[in-house]
């Protein structure tokens, strides 16, 4: 998802009317932004504060909209990690890599080890590389 210049300037607002301790949360470089909105929308008592919060994840899409449906109804929705990247100005919301599962594969599981032969040997050891400047090695 990328941030448009309305979702921009809805975020900036959002942070003047917030309170003191939400404030330092609610910034762009935070990827989680929208997430502690959502919860934030549901503690809060002012309307205009809320309206804005409604506004801004119906433009962030459909998957940040149903954040706002109350815990008893809502289907909890697996958002994936999500991380705030800058290129020229530009503000992207991209996924996250998911993180390697801890679990071996089921091929890792049911494979024998193979013998080599290599495994008798000794690995040779690996030299290091030899630095140079201006055509001569440096000892």
């Amino acid at each position: 998802m990328q941030y448009t210049k309305p979702m921009v300037d809805l975020v900036y607002e959002i942070r003047r009317r917030v309170d003191a301790t939400m404030k330092p949360s609610v910034k762009m470089a935070n990827p989680d932004v929208l997430k502690e909105l959502a919860d934030y929308h549901h503690q809060s008592k002012d309307t205009i504060t809320k309206a804005l919060i409604k506004e801004l994840l119906f433009m962030a899409g459909p998957e940040w909209a149903a954040l706002l449906e109350p815990a008893a109804e809502a289907v909890k929705t697996d958002i994936p990690r999500q991380v705030v990247k800058v290129y020229r100005g530009q503000t992207v919301l991209q996924d996250a890599t998911p993180e390697p599962s801890e679990t071996p594969s089921p091929q890792a599981v049911h494979s024998e080890p193979v013998p080599t032969e290599t495994a008798a040997a000794p690995a040779p050891a690996a030299e290091k590389p030899v630095r140079m400047y201006r055509g001569h090695p440096i000892i």
